[in-house]
C-alpha cells in the first residue's frame, strides 16, 4: 500500500462519500453503496450506506483473495458487475457471498490522484439487478470525484505530519501546542522532535496545550503517555493547559490523564505564571 494512505485518516474522502451514496442508491436503484481500501493483506469498507437493509457496515474487512475488490481491480475493464453474485461463476464460492446474502452488485476500481490503485467504489442490493453501461459509466465517475478528494487527504496528511509546533518562550522554556487528529505516524514525529528539541535547546519546562486537540475515532493519543513520561526522564518539567470538558467527559480518558506525571493548569497564561515568567503588558 502508498505510504501516503497511511499518513491519512481520509476524514475527507469519509464526508464526501456520505453525500455521494444518497445519489448513487437513487440513480441505480440499490441499497448499499460502500468504499473500500485495498491494504496489504485485506479489503477494508472505509464508509457505507445502508438504505433499507443493513448489509455492509464500516470497519468491515475480508482477506483480499476472497473479495468481490479483487476481481473489479484485475478486471481489464476495471469494474465488475452481475445481477446475481450466487450464480455468477466469478463469486457463487466465494464465503463472502454466503455471508452477505446479496444478488445485484456492481463495482469499480478506485484510484488516487496519481493513478494508483485506493480500493473500489461498490453498490449492491438484495434483489437481482442489472446494470447497463451507463451505470457503470456513471459510478466510474464517481469515482473519479472521489480520487480528488483522496489526494486532497493525502495532503492534509502531509502537512499534518510535518507540524509540530514547538514555541520557544525564553531559554529553558517552551510550549507544544497539539493540534487536530493525532495518528500513529504523526504520534512518532510528535515524540521524536520533541524530546529532540528539549534535549538540544536545554528545556527545563515544557507547556503542553490540549485547546486544539480532536480525538482520532474518540482513541486516547497514546503519544500523551509517552511523551509526558519521556519529558520526565529527561528531568523536564511538564505541565499541560487547555483541557477541554468535552476531552475530560469522554470514557476512559480521565483515567489516562490521572496517570500522567504532570500538572494541569487552566490556560498557558496561567502555566507560565506558576513557572515564575511574567507577560508584561
Amino acid at each position: 500500500m502508498n505510504d501516503k494512505q497511511r499518513m491519512s485518516t481520509h476524514d475527507s474522502l469519509k464526508a464526501v462519500s456520505y453525500k455521494l451514496f444518497q445519489v448513487i442508491s437513487d440513480e441505480l436503484g440499490v441499497n448499499t453503496a460502500y468504499v473500500t481500501q485495498r491494504g496489504p493483506t485485506a479489503m477494508k469498507v472505509l464508509s457505507s450506506f445502508n438504505k433499507d437493509h443493513y448489509i455492509i457496515p464500516e470497519g468491515y474487512a475480508v482477506d483480499y483473495d476472497g473479495t468481490y475488490c479483487r476481481l473489479i481491480i484485475q478486471s481489464d475493464q476495471e469494474a465488475m458487475h452481475t445481477n446475481n453474485l450466487g450464480s455468477f461463476t466469478l463469486t457463487k464460492d466465494l464465503d463472502v457471498t454466503e455471508e452477505l446474502e446479496v444478488k445485484g452488485f456492481l463495482g469499480v476500481t478506485l484510484r488516487d490522484f496519481y493513478g494508483e490503485v485506493f480500493g473500489t467504489l461498490c453498490v449492491m442490493d438484495k434483489e437481482e439487478k442489472d446494470f447497463t453501461d451507463n451505470d457503470i459509466h456513471f459510478l466510474k465517475q464517481m469515482a473519479e470525484v472521489l480520487s480528488y478528494v483522496i489526494h486532497l487527504d493525502t495532503t492534509l496528511g502531509d502537512i499534518e505530519l510535518l507540524s509540530v509546533p514547538i514555541i520557544p518562550i525564553k531559554k529553558g522554556l517552551a510550549i507544544l501546542s497539539l493540534q487536530g487528529n493525532i495518528n500513529e505516524s504523526r504520534s512518532q514525529k510528535i515524540m521524536e522532535d520533541t524530546l529532540h528539541y528539549a534535549a538540544d535547546k536545554g528545556i527545563h519546562s515544557f507547556i503542553i496545550d490540549l485547546s486544539q486537540l480532536m480525538l482520532l475515532e474518540n482513541q486516547f493519543p497514546d503519544v500523551l503517555k509517552n511523551l509526558v513520561s519521556g519529558l520526565n526522564v529527561m528531568g523536564v518539567q511538564v505541565m499541560m493547559t487547555g483541557l477541554p470538558p468535552w476531552l475530560v467527559q469522554k470514557p476512559g480518558v480521565s483515567e489516562h490523564l490521572s496517570q500522567l506525571k504532570t500538572e494541569y493548569v487552566a490556560d498557558i497564561e496561567s502555566a507560565l505564571n506558576k513557572i515564575g515568567y511574567k507577560l508584561e503588558k
